[in-house]
């Protein structure tokens, strides 16, 4: 009788490990760097709505890509509106210190986060820069 409840729990055991070391398999990429506090590792879609706003996010050497679909005006308010930016209203509008949990402080080491379309640097702030078809923002995190 003892031999059977042993084989049982060790049975049992090896069941829980085996669901164990499964359950841990998902996600295989490794948080490092800048990107150790950062949501989203991988492309990731967002919302509904009649706008489609493509996003990539840059640092170091890794990008992570946002589709974004919504209804609001601007880059801004739909990149707020899934809490991928947090920033602080400036003289220029929206000062973004967060994106996608990254965080840049020029205060304390000179970085930040840099807004360009379609390649260009931007000359608007994300909270005024309307939202296009086919066009691709990117926020950069840059570093002097």
């Amino acid at each position: 009788m003892k031999k059977a409840i042993k084989s049982t729990i060790s049975v049992a055991l090896i069941i829980i490990c085996i669901f164990s070391l499964a359950s841990c398999g998902g996600n295989t990429e490794t948080k490092t760097g800048l990107w150790e506090k950062a949501t989203y590792l991988e492309d990731t879609e967002f919302g509904k709505g009649e706008k489609t706003a493509l996003v990539e996010v840059k640092a170091e050497e890794k990008t992570v890509k946002f589709t974004i679909n919504t209804d609001k005006k601007t880059v801004g308010a739909a990149l707020s509106e899934h809490k991928l930016i947090e920033g602080e209203d400036g003289e220029f509008g929206l000062y973004i210190k967060v994106v996608n949990g990254i965080t840049a402080d020029y205060d304390i080491d000179k970085s930040y986060w840099a807004f360009y379309v379609d390649g260009e640097y931007a000359t608007s702030g994300v909270d005024t820069t309307e939202i296009a078809e086919d066009v691709i923002y990117q926020l950069v995190y840059t570093k002097e």
